[in-house]
């Protein structure tokens, strides 16, 4: 328990706020708040000074601040030259993300994390949101990066990433890209052209249709150049996602905001994984990727 609070501790130092540190930690304010007062109660000293909403370190906080921080420093040291020790065979961290995710935080987590974790091999594979949920569950892959699709059990870790806007790319030629904003209704005529594997077509279709309430035919792709190739030519629309550093389109495609009910359209991205299955990598990957992300558009 003292580690914990130590942690707890130092990050309401560094963060300044309790609200802030309880984010950073994942538990609530309240808890937060609790495990502090235990520390000071355990320890028999004061820590903090409070003053109404704001805090001070005591002479003592001080002492214990600083060297709380050495001591999680080396234990976190510890923790990873003992796994490095402990693994029989190489290490490996296997990684699955969405077909259609175009941005390149993936890319710069991975040569973050590589630099920082040499002795770690990594696996990627990219899938539609069923087959990344499959993986997941049958122990394909180790961490999946998706949007909240499906509500995950209390049995994964659902790390937040980013909430994103969502866009659709349009052929100049259509008459629709001269607008500024398009919605569910003006395309519901049009076809909507998805990224999808040929075994999961049914469920990509069935999840914007029955789910999201597009309208209108369907299209596939493979891949999403294939699909950005079919809207240069003016076949349909493709449904894309604002994550991070999403490339621009060519001066042939032009992207437009997609409402619904007088409201952009968002969704919530998050790294995935089994809780039993967690370990020290999934988690220094989780957040290495998260840093990659601007923090936040909106919710």
């Amino acid at each position: 328990m003292l580690y914990k609070q130590m942690k707890y501790f130092v990050a309401v130092v560094e963060s300044g706020s309790f609200t802030e540190a309880a984010e950073r930690c994942y538990i609530s304010q309240s808890a937060i708040s609790q495990q502090i007062n235990a520390l000071e109660k355990d320890l028999g000293v004061t820590l903090l000074g409070r003053e109404k909403r704001r805090f001070s370190l005591t002479p003592a906080g001080e002492y214990f601040y600083r060297h709380s921080r050495e001591l999680l420093e080396e234990t976190e040291a510890l923790c990873k030259e003992t796994l490095r020790i402990a693994g029989d065979e190489e290490l490996r961290l296997r990684i699955g993300y969405l077909r259609c995710y175009g941005g390149q935080e993936l890319h710069h987590a991975i040569a973050d994390f590589s630099a920082v974790y040499p002795e770690v091999s990594i696996d990627i594979v990219n899938g539609t949101h069923e087959e990344l949920y499959n993986l997941i569950r049958f122990d394909g892959v180790d961490l999946i990066l998706s949007d909240q699709r499906r509500a995950f059990s209390e049995d994964y870790v659902n790390f937040h990433l980013i909430y994103c806007n969502c866009y659709v790319e349009l052929s100049i030629r259509n008459p629709l890209s001269s607008s500024e904003r398009v919605t569910l209704e003006q395309l519901k005529r049009l076809p909507c052209i998805l990224v999808s594997s040929k075994e999961q077509q049914e469920n990509e279709q069935d999840y914007y249709q029955n789910t999201l309430g597009f309208g209108g035919n369907f299209l596939f792709a493979e891949s999403p150049e294939e699909g950005r190739l079919m809207v240069v030519g003016n076949r349909g629309f493709l449904p894309v996602e604002d994550v991070g550093s999403l490339p621009q389109p060519s001066p042939t495609i032009r992207r437009l905001p997609l409402f619904s009910n007088e409201r952009q359209i968002q969704r919530n991205y998050c790294a995935f994984w089994q809780k039993e299955r967690s370990n020290y990598y999934i988690e220094e990957f989780a957040e290495t990727l998260r840093k990659q992300f601007p923090q936040d558009i909106g919710s």
